[in-house]
């Protein structure tokens, strides 16, 4: 799993790297590719189908472009200066998955869209610190909510992060929001991907766009999407999607 973790980090920073004015998002997608294909990992993405889509999904990268939460499917789309873009990417390795995201901004953005991603990365922090070996489900949850609600921004009910293992999604599921000392005890050994999303009006509803897969805000407002993939040991949180 880490060496998952490592393709998808380096991955990530490619990508953010590329993400400049006039760059269209599925030259984002074909760079993410042509990096697994040089790494011989393959994606935890492509030909993704749950229940709830239309379709498998039809891209590597989840890239999703200011009222855009989630899981924004790659098109001829050109990034433009001042959008504050995620990129979602996940790649597996022998079986074993790894999960990341991280809010970028095109080229200058200003000091609102900038706070909106460093509080979401804040609550990923607070999230994965509480990601201890004796603590509950829960702790994690409290954290994550507790950074995002004194920021008075929205979080997107019912999206949450999930167990990772030999499939991209396994339980137990991760809320954004929960009670402290509750839920599943965290035991060493467990691996979850944290990802708390955040919404810059303070909403918490959201919708689903036509192609089946975009998750948007209702009014337009903003949003901003942090992830890593940790592991659970007796020495502390270690993550294993970072460089």
């Amino acid at each position: 799993m880490r060496e998952a973790g490592r393709v998808v980090a380096q991955t990530l920073k490619a990508v953010s790297e590329a993400s400049q004015p006039g760059v269209s998002l599925q030259d984002l997608d074909d760079l993410a590719r042509e990096m697994l294909a040089a790494k011989g990992a393959k994606s935890s993405f492509l030909h993704y189908h749950p229940s709830f889509a239309p379709i498998p999904y039809p891209a590597v990268l989840c890239l999703s472009v200011n009222d855009a939460i989630v899981h924004g499917i790659p098109d001829a789309r050109r990034l433009e200066p001042g959008d504050l873009l995620s990129i979602d990417f996940g790649a597996h390795i022998d079986g074993y998955h790894g999960d990341s995201a991280v809010t970028v901004g095109v080229g200058e953005i200003d000091p609102e869209a900038q706070r909106l991603s460093d509080v979401c990365k804040q609550a990923l922090e607070a999230g994965i610190e509480a990601a201890r070996a004796g603590n509950r489900l829960g702790d994690i949850s409290h954290a994550v909510q507790t950074v995002c609600r004194a920021a008075r921004y929205g979080m997107p009910a019912g999206y949450g992060g999930h167990g990772v293992g030999t499939a991209m999604h396994e339980d137990p599921h991760v809320p954004n929001e929960g009670r402290p000392g509750r839920g599943l005890p965290l035991r060493p050994g467990l691996v979850l991907a944290i990802e708390p999303m955040v919404v810059e009006s303070g909403s918490d509803r959201h919708r689903l766009q036509r192609d089946g897969w975009t998750v948007s805000t209702v009014d337009g407002s903003r949003a901003a999407h942090w992830e890593h993939t940790i592991a659970i040991t007796d020495n502390g949180p270690e993550i294993l999607t970072a460089l």
